[in-house]
């Protein structure tokens, strides 16, 4: 999990244990409140920015596997993606963790 500049991580032993602690996280930094318009070179509304990160990986150091979460955009929205480095959006279908969970399984 990632909020701000903060990471955490943690290990689970089945994918339910992982899910489970995917959704609190994420509806724990969606709880901290919309985030304020940013202006850098342009304007950053908070629907534009990503307030903070939940990622599951079931790869380990020298295996692959799938990368899947949600970014909880700043308007606290949850934008489900699957990919590591190179993130593609996916279509919830209504249920961004139900989403995840596909992409993992």
């Amino acid at each position: 999990m990632s909020q701000g500049s903060r990471v955490e991580r943690e290990s689970f032993d089945d994918l339910e244990a992982a899910m489970a602690a995917l959704e609190e996280r994420a509806t724990r930094i969606r709880a901290a409140g919309p985030l304020d318009t940013r202006k850098m070179l342009r304007e950053f509304e908070p629907a534009d920015q990503v307030a903070g990160r939940v990622e599951l990986s079931t790869g380990g150091l020298l295996r692959r596997g799938a990368d899947a979460g949600i970014d909880v955009m700043g308007d606290g929205s949850f934008v489900p993606f699957r990919g590591g480095l190179r993130r593609n959006e996916l279509d919830p279908g209504g249920d961004p963790v139900d989403a995840v969970r596909q992409a993992l399984r």
